[in-house]
C-alpha cells in the first residue's frame, strides 16, 4: 500500500512539475532601440503588465519565468508603453520565439514554432488589409453626392464584413481545439442567412433578431477563465447588454442571471462579471436603470454570493447603497418629508434648532417642542398637484445657480398655460439667512422650505450627494423621473399628460 502511494505521489508531483516548467518567451525585433520592454495581458476590461525585460540588446526581448503564464492573449509593450503587436500563450506555447522588424511590424511578424499564433499574424493581417481597402474606398467616392456614396458604401461595407465573416469561418474550423479558435468565435457574429419572409414581403427582422440574440454565445465556454484574457470578451458582454438585450431593468435582471448561472463561483470570470454588472448599473446612463444595481444587491450580495469578489466592509457598502436606492426607483411612491417653510423660520430659531451644536441637544429640542412642530411642518404629501418637480438645491452651488432660473422660467410658463405643476424646492443647508436673501432677490415664488429641524437625512432619503436633485412626481406622489436636468423637465411632463389623457 505504500508503495502505491509513493508511486502516486511520485507520478502527480512530476505532472505538477510539468505543470509548473515556466515560461520562456523570446522575440527578436530588429531596428527596435528600446532598452526595456514589458509583456502585458488582457483580462476583461483592463490590461496588466505579467513580465519585464531589463535588458533588451539590438531588439532581443526575453520574458522568462518559473511559473506558467495563464492562457490568453499577450501583447510586447514599447519602453513607453505602447503596443507593438499581441500574440497568444496557451499550454502549448510557453516557450515560443517571435520575430519582426519594428520598421514593418505587422508584415514581418512571424511565429517561429507556433503554428496558432502563425495563424493568428495571418488573420490580423487580413482584417488590417480588407480595413485598409475599405478606408482607401471611402476616401475615392468623397466627391459622389451625398445619397450615391452612402448606397456604395452600405455596398462596399457588406462585401467587407461578408469577407471577413468567411475568414472567420474558415479561421475557427481550421483552428478547431485551440484558443485562436475560442477568441474568433467570441468576435464572430452570429447571424441568419436563410431570413423568412414578413407579412409585407421584406425579410422578417423579428425572426433576425430572435436567432441573433439565441445564438449570441454560441461555443463560448464561461466556466473557462481564459474567455476573459483577450481584447473581444468586453466588447462582447458591452454589445449584448446595451444592444440585443431589451432596455427594461427587468429584461437585463434575467439576462445576468442567466450569465451568472453559466460561470462557476469563486473563478474570475464570476468574479469579474459580477464587479462589472454591480458598478455598470450602480450609476446607469439611462434613467431607471439603477434598479438594476438593487437587485444585484438583493440577490447577489445579501445573499452571499459576492463573498470573495469584495471585502467585508465594502459588501456592507455596497448592500447600504442598495438599502438607500430601493425606495427611490420609478414607479415608488415618494418617501415623506416634513420641512419647515420661511415664514415657520422665527419660531424654530426661538426653539434653539439654529444655534445648537450637537445631534443630542438636537434631539432633546426637538421633544420638548414636538407638538408644535409637527404643526409647522408642511409635508410632501400635503401637496397637491398634477406634476410636482421635486427640488433640492443650495444656494452657493455654482451648478443650482445655472438651473434654478432655467426651472423657475418653465414654471412660470406651465402656470401661463395653466398646468397644474408646483415645485417643491429643498434648501439642502441651514444658512437661513443667506437663503432666505437668494429667495426674495430672485423672486422665488414657488414652494420654498428647508430642514428647520434636522429630522430628514436628505442624503439617505433622497441619495442626495451633490445638487441640484430633481424628481418628477406625478399626482399620487408616484416617482416619474429622476437624476435629470433642468432641460428634460418639458419631455418628461407632456409625456405624463398623455399618460393621463389615456386613462
Amino acid at each position: 500500500m505504500k508503495k502505491i502511494l509513493i508511486s502516486f505521489a511520485l507520478f502527480f508531483g512530476s505532472m505538477f512539475a510539468q505543470a509548473q516548467s515556466g515560461h520562456e518567451i523570446k522575440i527578436n525585433l530588429q531596428h527596435c532601440n528600446d532598452t526595456v520592454a514589458y509583456l502585458a495581458f488582457y483580462q476583461f476590461d483592463k490590461l496588466y503588465i505579467s513580465d519585464t525585460c531589463k535588458k533588451v540588446v539590438n531588439g532581443n526581448i526575453v520574458f522568462k519565468g518559473k511559473k506558467n503564464l495563464d492562457k490568453g492573449v499577450y501583447f510586447l509593450l514599447s519602453q513607453e508603453k505602447g503596443n507593438y503587436f499581441d500574440f497568444i500563450v496557451d499550454e502549448q506555447t510557453q516557450k515560443q520565439q517571435i520575430t519582426s522588424d519594428k520598421s514593418n511590424l505587422l508584415d514581418n511578424l512571424k511565429a517561429v514554432d507556433s503554428k496558432q499564433n502563425e495563424n493568428f499574424f495571418n488573420y490580423i493581417r487580413f482584417v488590417t488589409t480588407k480595413n485598409k481597402e475599405f478606408d482607401s474606398f471611402k476616401k475615392s467616392i468623397k466627391e459622389q453626392k451625398k445619397s450615391d456614396s452612402t448606397a456604395l458604401l452600405i455596398k462596399e461595407f457588406k462585401v467587407l464584413n461578408e469577407a471577413i465573416l468567411e475568414n472567420d469561418l474558415n479561421t475557427i474550423t481550421q483552428n478547431k481545439g485551440n484558443y485562436l479558435s475560442e477568441i474568433i468565435n467570441l468576435k464572430s457574429e452570429k447571424t441568419a442567412k436563410d431570413i423568412p419572409k414578413a407579412a409585407n414581403g421584406r425579410p422578417d427582422s423579428i425572426f433576425a433578431y430572435h436567432y441573433y440574440k439565441k445564438h449570441f454565445w454560441d461555443g463560448v465556454n464561461f466556466q473557462d477563465d481564459a474567455m476573459l484574457r483577450n481584447p473581444f470578451f468586453t466588447n462582447k458582454i458591452k454589445q449584448y447588454f446595451n444592444t440585443v438585450v431589451v432596455q427594461h431593468p427587468d429584461s437585463i435582471c434575467v439576462e445576468i442571471d442567466r450569465m451568472m448561472l453559466k460561470t462557476k463561483q469563486g473563478t474570475k470570470m464570476n468574479m469579474l462579471l459580477l464587479a462589472y454588472f454591480t458598478s455598470t448599473y450602480e450609476i446607469p446612463k439611462i434613467m431607471g436603470m439603477d434598479k438594476v444595481f438593487v437587485y444585484m444587491v438583493d440577490n447577489y450580495f445579501k445573499t452571499g454570493k459576492a463573498k470573495g469578489v469584495y471585502d467585508d466592509s465594502v459588501i456592507k457598502i455596497i448592500i447600504n447603497r442598495g438599502n438607500v436606492l430601493a425606495p427611490l426607483q420609478l414607479g415608488k411612491t415618494a418617501p415623506e418629508l416634513y420641512m419647515i417653510d420661511i415664514p415657520s423660520h422665527d419660531k424654530i430659531a426661538k426653539m434653539g434648532f439654529d444655534t445648537a451644536k450637537t445631534s443630542e441637544e438636537i434631539t432633546k429640542i426637538y421633544y420638548d417642542n414636538k407638538l408644535e412642530i409637527e404643526k409647522s411642518y408642511v409635508t410632501l404629501s400635503s401637496i397637491k398637484a398634477d406634476y410636482l418637480i421635486l427640488l433640492f438645491w443650495d444656494v452657493d452651488c455654482g451648478h443650482c445657480q445655472k438651473e434654478v432660473p432655467k426651472i423657475l422660467q418653465m414654471y412660470h410658463e406651465f402656470q401661463k398655460e395653466n398646468k397644474d405643476v408646483k415645485v417643491f424646492g429643498v434648501y439642502t443647508q441651514n444658512e437661513f439667512d443667506k437663503y432666505k436673501k437668494y429667495i426674495v432677490d430672485n423672486k422665488i415664488d414657488w414652494i420654498n422650505v428647508y430642514d428647520g429641524v434636522h429630522i430628514n437625512n436628505l442624503k439617505d432619503k433622497y441619495d442626495v450627494v451633490t445638487t441640484p436633485v430633481i424628481y418628477i412626481l406625478d399626482k399620487n406622489k408616484v416617482i416619474k423621473a429622476k437624476g435629470i436636468g433642468s432641460e428634460a423637465i418639458k419631455s418628461i411632463i407632456t409625456q405624463m399628460e398623455k399618460e393621463y389623457s389615456k386613462k
